[in-house]
């Protein structure tokens, strides 16, 4: 018997795989089982996902839903694994419980959305024999891997399905194990969120059709350095609206966020005589996309921000993007090529022409290079083969509207240009230079010695 197991912890997620199920990116299985996880800080007091809006349209494209968190109680999802010793317990558990089968013939293969944190690699280390197929739903798959991999989970997978929102611009996840980038068909996409449209709440089907669209943060997102951060930036997104004319605002909060919208958010709204509606967070923002078709979308560090743009053709904008970028520690984070690319490609909001501190955006076709240089520069180590790349990117492109991607000190640590001042870039290659530093250096120590 062949079994697929798909792992999803989002709606937006289990969107995309079912969307790669109907675009036959499956090989045909005798049953595909959909194992839906909560992450939620404390998910007994957070809406499973099989209760969103939208999802029974989903069940079709799968033989059973399995709860990961039933499966584990008490454990949390996102804080376990298994000890080694007893990994080969719990598959012959798992295998029992699922009815996988436990013959050599009874195949698995894993649909994961994570390979580095839980519990994609938990459950990956649970099937320890399985091939695994790789998927990022979101801007992260653009960025490099979260760290060396172990090779026993990277060997295994066999390709990265995605969503292709950045047209022309190749995944680096997983790229270290030559894994092969599978872009999912984005009319499959919209075709299964169509469908998600029809069962939409009350609120998100008579949202305003034509209003801009202010999308929430995430709850865990870095620009929250303090609990009133995410409230000041969504008055100052509002604010950006109404001073471009936008009288009617659709708030879509994130899923994992609160479902009322901050009270100064609401105070500010009646202040410039905007009308401001607010819609389930467990709706997907594609719905609203295909349900009312927004004259405008803002946000800061977000996907539906790139779905907006690329699966739906819509103007889209972002903000506060600038102060996340001096923020974002430490340079790895995986939020950091999310944040580059939407800075890079889209207009900030307060500024017409699209530029910020004398700026202008990167043309849409130019992100490879941009992206691939920050990726060496989190990951040297996982993707050595990029310095080349990297180098001759900093030394032909370095300008003050890419040099906010880069810290000095990042640059100084891999020895790369752009490190020192221009007019000051002979200092390295200096011997004399070199030879006093090295005596300073003597001294220092003996003065402490």
């Amino acid at each position: 018997m062949r079994t697929q197991v798909f792992l999803v912890g989002t709606l937006y997620g289990a969107a995309a795989l079912a969307a790669a199920v109907d675009a036959g990116c499956f090989e045909p299985a005798e049953q595909r089982l959909l194992l839906v996880s909560n992450n939620a800080a404390t998910p007994e007091t957070a809406p499973p996902l099989e209760t969103a809006p939208g999802f029974a349209r989903l069940r079709d494209r799968f033989d059973r839903v399995l709860s990961w968190n039933e499966t584990i109680r008490p454990l949390h999802p996102a804080g376990w694994s298994p000890r080694a010793d007893d990994a080969p317990l719990w598959e012959r558990y798992l295998r029992r419980m699922w009815d996988l089968g436990d013959g050599p013939e009874d195949e698995v293969t894993l649909v994961l959305d994570t390979l580095r944190d839980e519990p994609g690699a938990a459950v990956a280390q649970l099937f320890a024999d399985a091939p695994i197929e790789a998927f990022a739903g979101g801007l992260a798959g653009y960025g490099p891997t979260d760290g060396k991999l172990d090779p026993l989970v990277g060997t295994r997978v066999r390709r990265l399905l995605h969503l292709d929102l950045v047209p022309g611009l190749a995944p680096l996840l997983l790229s270290e194990f030559g894994v092969r980038a599978e872009p999912v068909p984005a009319e499959a996409f919209r075709a299964v969120v169509a469908g998600f449209a029809e069962e939409a709440p009350p609120a998100a089907a008579c949202a305003p059709r034509g209003a801009a669209v202010l999308l929430g943060p995430s709850p865990s997102a870095p620009e929250q350095s303090s609990p009133d951060e995410a409230e000041r930036l969504q008055v100052r997104m509002l604010r950006g609206l109404a001073a471009r004319g936008h009288r009617e605002v659709v708030l879509k909060p994130h899923p994992a966020g609160p479902a009322d919208p901050p009270r100064a958010v609401e105070k500010e709204a009646g202040e410039l005589g905007v009308a401001l509606t607010v819609v389930d967070p467990r709706v997907p923002a594609e719905v609203l996309y295909e349900g009312m078709r927004p004259a405008l979308v803002v946000g800061c560090c977000s996907t539906a921000l790139l779905t907006a743009s690329a699966l739906y053709g819509l103007p889209v904008t972002r903000a506060g993007t600038g102060t996340l970028l001096e923020r974002l520690a430490p340079y790895e984070s995986v939020e950091r090529v999310p944040l580059t690319l939407v800075d890079a490609l889209l207009p900030d909001l307060e500024d017409e022409d699209g530029s910020q501190d004398g700026s202008v955006p990167l043309p849409r076709g130019e992100p490879a290079g941009l992206v691939r240089a920050v990726g060496f520069c989190m990951q040297p180590r996982v993707l050595p083969g990029l310095r080349p790349e990297a180098e001759r990117f900093l030394a032909e492109r370095l300008s003050p509207a890419t040099r906010r991607y880069f810290t000095r000190r990042r640059l100084t640590a891999l020895a790369l240009p752009g490190a020192v001042p221009r007019q000051f870039a002979f200092v390295p290659r200096n011997r004399a230079v070199r030879r006093v530093a090295r005596r300073a250096r003597a001294l220092k120590r003996a003065a402490l010695g």
